[in-house]
């Protein structure tokens, strides 16, 4: 016990090196995942379908591919940006299917309001459908940061210094303490992970749209 607390320091920079990992990967995945599903929806055929098949790929690749694909590139990429790269191009393809879902929960009359208020297919969906999919999107929306939060150890292969690899160089120079220094990582991404949710539920409830089901009637109804 008194090896971990006195390497917590190290745990922290770790921490800080993981936050910035994953705010860059959920940023580049929120980019990337509401343009492939406005292509997808609202685009014709010709454009929608190369979306679908970018989207689809990058689903059926695994990250730590998609890592080593990056890192390999000709390149030469710090750590950091190949796995904000990689993963944010992971992410964009999960988070993709959480903004189509969630375009396509706004009902059909609401873009005909718009058109018919004068404003261009483009002005609807921008200043009328999004603002409501967004809003719906953020409960499905915490399994992604849940699931990134988590993702971001992989980034240890391409010497990004995260928790997992403090973890590795704390037990190489303290000779041990194996399974307290794992157990640890656990906590950690354990209290990052319900941390992180507890803020996005808390925001979900404060945008909450009248009319419209959320997390807490859900739970109150299972009640």
């Amino acid at each position: 016990m008194n090896a971990l607390i006195r390497e917590l320091p190290w745990f922290l920079r770790g921490v800080l090196v993981t936050l910035e990992v994953l705010s860059g990967v959920m940023a580049v995945g929120f980019v990337l995942g509401l343009f492939l599903s406005v292509l997808e929806v609202y685009w014709p055929r010709p454009i929608a379908l190369p979306a679908t098949i970018i989207e689809r790929a990058l689903r059926g690749v695994p990250p730590i591919v998609l890592l080593l694909l990056v890192f390999y590139l000709p390149w030469d990429l710090p750590p950091l940006a190949v796995a904000i790269a990689a993963l944010g191009l992971c992410s964009g393809a999960y988070q993709s299917q959480i903004f189509r879902s969630a375009i396509r929960s706004v009902g059909r009359g609401q873009v005909e309001a718009g058109l018919s208020l004068g404003l261009t297919r483009a002005q609807t969906v921008i200043h009328v459908v999004l603002p409501q999919a967004l809003r719906r999107a953020i409960g499905p929306w915490s399994n992604e940061f849940a699931s990134e939060i988590k993702d971001t150890s992989l980034a240890y292969i391409v010497g990004v210094v995260e928790i997992l690899r403090q973890a590795r160089y704390v037990i190489a120079y303290t000779f041990g303490h194996s399974l307290l220094i794992y157990g640890t990582c656990a906590l950690i991404y354990f209290a990052l992970t319900r941390v992180g949710n507890h803020f996005i539920y808390r925001l979900e409830e404060r945008l909450w749209i009248p009319g419209f089901e959320g997390r807490r009637a859900v739970e109150e109804r299972r009640w």
